[in-house]
């Protein structure tokens, strides 16, 4: 029997930099045969095209598609794990003679152990493993409380009387995710000072339930292959050391806690004014994470926007195609989101 082919999960919080970790691996894969399955919350697939553009993965002669990266946007995948991550599994694996490991980005709200489980269903078991399970950080976010409330004083509050639930949505799934995880990344650390990089690795380490190696690293995910992969963990035969908030429930739904919409525009920014309008519009709803690509005026290049809190960051990835309409695409992912309201305030 051939040997299970290693599937390593990325997962981490919106805009935690799990992408940009991703493209740099295949980038600099040492001659492995990688194939990537992302999932994104919502219907229009940014994380995919960013990763395709990396000009690494090999492409399908027929369709001119880059075959080794595949995109599921309908739904998180804890929540549609058998809709639709059984079925792309099982077509990855029909050609696992031709890879060496499969790498999952989970969307920045899936739980883990949902999709973990997948790996105990008789369809997968005696084909793939998940090497390991790594979790993205985003320390400058972490450090000024983007991601809920004061999340100190929220663990102080779940401490002291556990039989209260203080915890937000997002402060569970933040858990979960570090509770699940073989490697944490603290990524971004060249954004903030040396002592809130100590407080959101003591913040972290609270959360782990085993010894986790911590990771430091930058913006740009520079990260050495060989730390991402081949950790051996087989995490799908020793879930019971990693717990959850959600381990006795039989589903779970963020659905009306959290939604994504996304803009289609026919129209082109200059990317200083389109950054203040959004910087402008985090302020006014509650919007957690913005991410697509713009178009330019007199710019041959697509230019690409990424948003977490108040922080935005812009830059051009690549040239437009000549059969591709020079659209502004972006996503945003939220409470209440209206698409009609903020194309009133993009517009």
């Amino acid at each position: 029997m051939a040997a299970k082919i290693p599937v390593t999960v990325i997962t981490g919080f919106l805009g935690s930099g799990k992408t940009t970790l991703i493209r740099h691996l295949l980038q600099n894969n040492q001659g492995r045969r990688i194939a990537v399955l992302v999932n994104e919350f919502g219907e229009m697939g940014i994380d995919g095209e960013l990763l395709k553009s990396c000009q690494v993965c090999p492409e399908d002669e027929t369709t001119n598609e880059t075959s080794n990266i595949v995109e599921l946007t309908n739904g998180c995948l804890c929540c549609t794990v058998q809709e639709e991550f059984l079925p792309t599994m099982l077509e990855l694996l029909k050609r696992r003679d031709s890879l060496d490991s499969i790498v999952i980005e989970t969307s920045g709200l899936a739980l883990p152990k949902p999709l973990i489980k997948a790996f105990r269903w008789h369809e997968i078991r005696n084909a793939a493993t998940v090497d390991g399970v790594i979790t993205v950080v985003d320390c400058e976010a972490v450090s000024t409380g983007t991601l809920a409330a004061d999340l100190q004083a929220v663990e102080a509050q779940r401490q002291a009387d556990p039989n209260l639930d203080h915890e937000t949505p997002l402060q569970e799934l933040f858990e979960d995710q570090l509770a699940c995880a073989d490697l944490v990344i603290l990524n971004k650390t060249d954004l903030v000072d040396r002592e809130a990089q100590e407080n959101v690795r003591s913040l972290v380490e609270q959360e782990l339930p085993r010894a986790v190696k911590i990771v430091e690293n930058g913006r740009a995910g520079e990260l050495d292959p060989n730390l991402l992969l081949g950790f051996n963990a087989a995490v799908e035969d020793h879930l019971e050391a990693r717990p959850s908030h959600h381990d006795t429930e039989e589903e779970h739904d963020h659905d009306d806690e959290i939604n994504s919409t996304h803009l289609i525009l026919d129209q082109a920014f200059d990317p200083e004014q389109l950054r203040s309008r959004l910087e402008k519009l985090v302020q006014e709803q509650e919007i957690y994470r913005v991410k697509g690509f713009v178009a330019v005026p007199n710019k041959p290049m697509r230019l690409v926007m990424q948003g977490v809190g108040s922080r935005f960051e812009h830059f051009y990835d690549r040239p437009w195609r000549s059969d591709e309409l020079r659209q502004t695409r972006l996503v945003f992912i939220g409470k209440d989101l209206d698409s009609t309201q903020l194309i009133s305030k993009l517009a």
